[in-house]
């Protein structure tokens, strides 16, 4: 595989901080010509962000960028395109990894570097199978840990590793010897469709050029691309990584059960009852590590909300309307992807309203699960008083979303 003309750059991420540098070692190790690019968030308490550029034999240039409004992560998007910029002007360079710091998302860096020009040709999440389940239930501020990326950073650990997780198309796995079947079981479930690459077994190929007799001799000699590295170098889509995420179209696992990991989907087309759900939420929230979706409540008729709960934290959102809800000619402006999400699934009375709620956890009372959600929605009685009675249930949520 070649690597692609002009500067590719590979970003790679993860809260794993071993994992991610293993990552990252072993890139500079497969692709002569590479460099890291670093920026090193834990010195924003001196009101720095310290920027680093090594390749395989150590440390080639360091400098620091000011803190923007207070904000580390701020200076990497002001600072992170004119380094790279300046590593293309430069020429040398075979591939830009982006080495992203422990809780820095690779969503908004991949969506900046592309901004700026540059060719994002990979994103990789570096995961140690081991520590899925320690960080999904970690429901501490990253803050707490020395890991916020600004003042107002308000996440927490589990909510961060699964946007880190959920958004590469690349995850590299450590090699683990603390990691069972169940740990690597809980990973695929949670991502699917990711493509997994062993950090430790990807060794690069030696080729050996055939002499004109026939015979194969030892000189010279070609590298041929690692998996890890052909990863980085596959091609990246900024447009349809946003899309996969977004709880209208997104890519979500599907129903699975395996080494004692399971993964419940629950679909519906009855509107939750707002009230009863909210009293729920609790329970729903700790009833599996993690759960994401999309679902619609009898009051708001109009609106489809997120569900994103990991750590025993739920985070419920609006995200715009249902397209059912919109007028014909509203429909152009709305993306070709989440237009076909919709026809995939129309109702001829509900459209694309629906309740679609996945659940992923080792030791999943899915039976449990499945009655407390069905005991949230209408019953009959209320679903066949219609829309206008529906309208003036209780607003149960309109705290929680602030109305």
């Amino acid at each position: 595989m070649a690597v692609p003309p002009g500067l590719p750059v590979v970003i790679v991420g993860g809260l794993h901080a071993d994992a991610r540098r293993a990552a990252v070692a072993r890139l500079l190790a497969d692709v002569p010509g590479s460099v890291v690019l670093h920026h090193d968030l834990a010195t924003a308490a001196a009101g720095t962000v310290v920027r680093t550029i090594r390749d395989a034999s150590g440390i080639l240039d360091a400098g620091e960028a000011p803190l923007v409004n207070d904000c580390a992560c701020c200076a990497l998007r002001e600072d992170l395109v004119p380094e790279l910029e300046r590593l293309r002007d430069a020429g040398g360079t075979r591939l830009a990894v982006v080495e992203l710091w422990d809780s820095v998302e690779p969503k908004a860096m991949a969506e900046v570097v592309t901004a700026g020009g540059l060719t994002v040709t990979g994103v990789i999440t570096a995961v140690d199978p081991a520590l899925v389940l320690p960080y999904l239930g970690n429901g501490d501020d990253l803050a707490d840990g020395g890991l916020a990326a600004a003042a107002t950073d308000q996440r927490t650990v589990a909510d961060t590793f699964a946007r880190q997780l959920e958004y590469a198309p690349v995850l590299a796995v450590a090699d683990s010897p603390e990691a069972d079947d169940e740990d690597r079981e809980l990973l695929a479930q949670l991502h699917p469709t990711a493509h997994q690459v062993r950090i430790g077994h990807d060794l690069p190929a030696e080729l050996a050029e055939p002499a004109d007799d026939g015979l194969t001799v030892p000189t010279p000699r070609r590298r041929a691309l690692s998996p890890l590295a052909q990863a980085a170098l596959a091609g990246f889509d900024v447009e349809a990584a946003a899309a996969a995420q977004h709880p209208a179209c997104a890519l979500l696992p599907a129903e699975a059960d395996a080494h004692g990991v399971s993964t419940l989907v629950w679909s519906m087309r009855r509107p939750f009852h707002p009230e009863r759900l909210y009293a729920a939420l609790e329970d729903l929230t700790c009833a599996a590590a993690r759960s994401r979706g999309r679902f619609w409540l009898a009051d708001k008729p109009d609106t489809l909300f997120h569900w994103d709960a990991a750590g025993g934290a739920l985070c419920v959102e609006s995200t715009g309307p249902w397209l059912a809800s919109l007028p014909d000619a509203a429909w152009d402006m709305v993306p070709p992807v989440r237009r076909a999400a919709a026809a995939l699934d129309w109702h001829p009375e509900h459209g694309d309203r629906c309740q679609h709620l996945v659940f992923t956890s080792p030791g999943l009372d899915r039976d449990g699960l499945e009655r407390l959600l069905e005991s949230c929605l209408l019953t009959d009685a209320e679903y066949a008083a219609g829309p206008d009675a529906w309208q003036r249930l209780p607003h149960a949520f309109d705290t929680l979303l602030e109305v």
